[in-house]
C-alpha cells in the first residue's frame, strides 16, 4: 500500500472536503457526493477517508482496509479527488482525533466535512461530535428519504443556531444543508446485490 497521507494538502491554503467512512465499497453515490460538493462550495479537492473500523458498525460485515482503499481509488481521480487511509496511518479511531491531527498538520488547510443526510441524524451518537463541529464546518448532503428525520434530529436542533447557507460556508464553525441531486445508491445495496441477497 502506498503512502495514505495526501501530499501537498497544505499548499496555497487548498480548500479541502473530507468525506468519511467505511468504503465497503466505494461506489458512483459517493463519486456523487465528492462531485457535487466540489461544486457548491468551490473545493480543490476531496480526501476520501477510509476508515480502518468505523465504531458504529462494529459486528457488521467489513471488507479489508485494503481492499476498502482498493475500491476507493477507483473512484478517484488522484489529483482533485483522492483516497487515503489516513486514521490507519495515524492510529485515530474517532473523527475528531482525525480533524485535530488534520488541522495540525495542515493548518494553512481550510477543511470542510461532508457527510450525509443520515449521518446528520445520528451525528449525537458519534464521540464528541459537537467538537467536531467546533473544529471544521459541516456541509450536509441530502439521501432519500432522510431530510425529515435529519432536520428534525437533535443535532439539527441544537445547532440551528450555527445554520448557514452553503455560500457563507468559509468560516471555522457552522453547517450548510447542499441543495444537491439526490443519489440513491448505497454500499448496502451494493453488497446485497453482489451477494444475491434482497436489499
Amino acid at each position: 500500500m502506498s503512502d495514505p497521507v495526501p501530499r501537498f494538502g497544505d499548499r496555497r491554503g487548498l480548500r479541502i472536503g473530507l468525506l468519511g467512512g467505511s468504503f465497503n465499497p466505494a461506489h458512483a453515490g459517493h463519486l456523487h457526493v465528492a462531485r457535487a460538493a466540489m461544486r457548491q462550495l468551490g473545493l480543490d479537492q476531496v480526501w476520501l477517508l477510509v476508515s480502518p473500523g468505523n465504531p458504529l458498525k462494529a459486528g457488521m460485515a467489513m471488507g479489508s482496509l485494503e481492499d476498502r482503499l482498493g475500491s476507493a481509488r477507483g473512484i478517484a481521480d488522484g489529483r482533485r479527488i483522492l483516497a487515503t487511509s489516513v486514521e490507519a496511518a495515524w492510529g485515530t479511531r474517532f473523527t475528531a482525533d482525525t480533524v485535530r491531527e488534520l488541522r495540525r498538520r495542515f493548518p494553512r488547510a481550510q477543511f470542510i466535512w461532508l457527510m450525509g443526510a443520515d449521518n446528520l441524524a445520528q451525528l449525537p451518537r458519534w464521540d464528541r461530535w459537537r467538537e467536531i463541529v467546533r473544529a471544521v464546518p459541516v456541509a450536509v448532503l441530502p439521501r432519500p428519504g432522510e431530510k425529515r428525520a435529519a432536520l428534525a434530529g437533535r443535532a439539527a436542533r441544537v445547532l440551528r443556531h450555527l445554520r448557514v447557507r452553503p455560500g457563507r460556508l468559509t468560516g471555522p464553525v457552522g453547517w450548510a444543508w447542499l441543495p444537491v441531486r439526490e443519489n440513491p445508491l448505497s454500499a448496502t445495496a451494493l453488497r446485497a446485490l453482489s451477494s444475491g441477497e434482497p436489499s
